[in-house]
């Protein structure tokens, strides 16, 4: 399947590790990374840079491989977890950041369609999540 709003169709992806274990040089234990999770969760941050600064800082290349449960699940299970979704939160956030600079540069074509696109693609991702339960069904987007 293509892009949504560009002519690219690249499948180049990284691929997860076979063995579902955690490496053997790997010392610390589930309720550790648990810990270290919610401690960076209440410092603000999302699902992914938690796991980036798992991955670069402390060596843990899967949380799911040491847990047994994904990082948004323990988010969830401490009662930390975003109230919207983390994709459609960043798409938010850039629609945001284009509308500010078409407020100060009103002739920017380009950038008023790419905002329409950006918003496309959030009411897209937003009937997804009303549709599975992950938002109200009378959540919006305005």
């Amino acid at each position: 399947m293509g892009r949504m709003h560009s002519n690219g169709k690249g499948i180049s992806k990284s691929a997860l590790p076979y063995k579902r274990t955690p490496p053997s040089w790997l010392k610390v234990t589930a309720s550790q990374v648990e810990e270290h999770v919610c401690k960076l969760a209440k410092k603000g941050l999302t699902p992914s840079q938690i796991g980036v600064i798992l991955r670069d800082s402390n060596g843990i290349a899967q949380v799911k491989s040491v847990t047994g449960s994904k990082i948004l699940r323990i988010l969830k299970k401490a009662g930390l977890a975003p109230e919207i979704p983390e994709d459609l939160y960043m798409l938010i956030k850039k629609a945001v950041a284009v509308r500010k600079h078409l407020d100060r540069n009103r002739k920017d074509k380009d950038s008023k369609f790419r905002l329409i696109l950006i918003e496309s693609r959030i009411h897209r991702l937003a009937r997804y999540y009303r549709l599975s339960k992950k938002l109200p069904s009378n959540w919006k987007y305005e």
